[in-house]
């Protein structure tokens, strides 16, 4: 019984998965990680094609976000106001969080295509070796 179709398949999916090992994960903000307003729309304002999905309220984007946090006090004295509680109705839409990217990652497409590649070659030995016998 040879060994080389399933030790290919293996070699297959490491080669697929290898160069997205040391792929960095971009950081995900929402609106959970500000404490005020102010801080979320610094963020924004560094880059208005809101990658972070921080202006996702309901209705069109306004250019304002996470406008359901609290903003902080015009006295000049920090002062602890409580976060309200907002469950956003449309998930990530509600402007709380979630997935920054609309498809899959680099990695995820690398996995499946170095799974895909494993099992067509598991396939393909089945199909070899019923035909030799």
């Amino acid at each position: 019984m040879s060994h080389r179709a399933p030790l290919a398949g293996i070699a297959a999916a490491i080669i697929c998965i290898s160069p997205l090992a040391g792929t960095a994960q971009a950081q995900d903000l929402d609106c959970r990680d500000f404490a005020f307003q102010e801080d979320a729309q610094a963020v924004f304002d560094q880059d208005p094609s809101d990658p972070d999905r921080l202006d996702e309220d309901q209705g069109p984007d306004d250019g304002i976000a996470c406008e359901a946090l609290p903003h902080r006090s015009s006295v000049g004295v920090a002062t602890a106001v409580p976060r309200p509680v907002v469950t956003p109705t449309r998930g990530v839409q509600g402007g709380l969080g979630g997935a920054t990217g609309t498809g899959p990652s680099g990695r995820d497409v690398g996995l499946g295509l170095g799974l895909t590649a494993g099992g067509l070659t598991a396939v393909g030995y089945m199909v070899l070796r019923r035909r030799r016998s």
